[in-house]
């Protein structure tokens, strides 16, 4: 009830351990949209009302808008710590996941992953890496990925 389900979700993640990425909620997402979806129409619905005189429907109306943006905020905290649970992994097992790490990801993040091969840097720094293309980083920086075979270093 008004955003225990989007608790959930970040719960669930909360409770797996570090390294570990848990099977994505498809049906966990689905159910926090649709409550949303519930929260917003009654709201609209208030709203108006309220413009026609009913005052006492604004305290109704700023609770589900709460509501709504702390789902708004699970969703996204999920989401964002399934991204950085996968770039660790990709860190670890280099540009192919093993199939039962790939089982546990959506269609979507299997996508991303196979749409970009993005890195990140030990300072921050983020680089996209295409097919025969060139970047010029310091070799200390690159290690990993040159020991991954992703990259080679060029000497010229």
């Amino acid at each position: 009830m008004f955003g225990e389900r989007a608790a959930e979700l970040v719960r669930g993640l909360h409770r797996a351990a570090d390294g570990h990425l848990p099977a994505f909620n498809e049906d966990g997402i689905r159910q926090v949209l649709e409550e949303m979806k519930a929260l917003y129409e009654q709201n609209q619905a208030d709203v108006n009302e309220a413009k026609s005189g009913r005052s006492d429907l604004i305290r109704a109306i700023k609770f589900r808008h709460c509501s709504l943006l702390r789902n708004r905020r699970c969703v996204v905290a999920y989401l964002y710590d399934r991204l950085l649970r996968i770039r660790a992994l990709r860190w670890e097992y280099g540009s192919v996941l093993p199939n039962d790490l790939r089982f546990h990801m959506s269609a979507e993040e299997v996508r991303c992953l196979k749409d970009h091969g993005e890195f990140e840097i030990d300072d921050g720094t983020t680089i996209l890496l295409k097919k025969n293309s060139q970047h010029f980083l310091p070799r200390w920086k690159c290690e990993q990925l040159i020991r991954q075979g992703v990259l080679e270093h060029v000497l010229s």
